[in-house]
């Protein structure tokens, strides 16, 4: 095309900004590759062969969508600046920034920031309280897109201090015997309330709280016997897993966005790099 447009190797080399033996190089390993002659060099410059006078209309077709392809990609980039809220569980938010995970994705998108929305409730998208959600269990009734990154797996714990003063419970039928670690009133549709009120209904609830890191703390001071996620509570030394991952406790994880969210460029993007990086994630979630 330059040497077409500009009549000669030398001027083609300007306009492209390299030398012009790098021109002709090119232009011999084109002609190499397609198997005609393209150009007659003649006294008065370069002019275009037959066949290449053919091949020009179609490559000026081709820089022109090559021309809005780089349009568009400059565009799309431009967009990808601002702030991600993205809702996550306290305890796993200190899990990711204790990671990698975030610096590669600002290495990608340095004008892109993530402002964690920290809360083991669940935030509401549909009404634009974070635009992103790391969740374990419900996905909002189908309103949400998502793809599952993992899964929430839960045992039971206690402290080393609490087995030496009350002993170990072994079976979920011991816990009617020991004091419990539980949620508050403000968590009462938690999986884990209903659960300990199944299967251990009359034991005695030593502590509520309203987060799953309260739980942690209260097992770890040796209050009483806790259900945790086997990501925070394997990774806690004061404390032992005396009753192995309990199924009915388990739920996926996802990474959750709205349908209309999920078109923008910058929660675009996010979403897929959460979605590429599963096998990062899976540990700091699951364990």
């Amino acid at each position: 095309m330059a040497v077409a447009r500009h009549g000669s190797t030398l001027a083609a080399g300007r306009a492209l900004g390299v030398d012009q033996s790098t021109v002709q190089r090119r232009l011999v390993e084109l002609e190499r590759r397609i198997g005609q002659v393209l150009v007659q060099r003649q006294p008065s410059g370069y002019r275009l062969t037959e066949f290449g006078l053919a091949l020009l209309p179609h490559a000026e077709r081709v820089e022109l969508a090559v021309t809005a392809f780089e349009q568009h990609i400059a565009t799309a980039t431009a967009e990808l600046a601002g702030v991600i809220r993205v809702a996550c569980p306290e305890p796993i938010v200190f899990r990711i920034t204790q990671s990698t995970l975030l610096e590669r994705f600002r290495a990608l998108y340095p004008a892109l920031q993530v402002h964690f929305v920290m809360s083991d409730k669940y935030v509401d998208l549909m009404k634009g309280e974070a635009d992103v959600a790391l969740r374990s269990g419900c996905t909002d009734e189908g309103e949400l897109v998502g793809r599952k990154i993992g899964d929430s797996i839960w045992a039971v714990y206690a402290s080393r201090t609490y087995i030496e003063r009350h002993g170990q419970p072994e079976r979920l039928e011991d816990l009617a015997q020991h004091a419990l670690v539980g949620f508050d009133d403000t968590t009462a549709r938690h999986r884990i309330a209903a659960w300990l009120h199944k299967v251990a209904p009359n034991a005695t609830v030593a502590a509520r709280s309203n987060s799953v890191l309260g739980l942690v703390y209260s097992a770890k001071a040796g209050v009483g016997v806790a259900p945790l996620p086997i990501a925070l509570g394997d990774a806690e030394p004061d404390l032992v897993r005396v009753i192995e991952p309990v199924a009915e406790l388990s739920r996926i994880w996802r990474v959750l966005t709205t349908p209309a969210l999920r078109r923008t460029p910058r929660v675009s993007a996010f979403f897929d790099f959460i979605v590429s990086e599963i096998d990062t994630l899976r540990p700091i979630i699951t364990g």
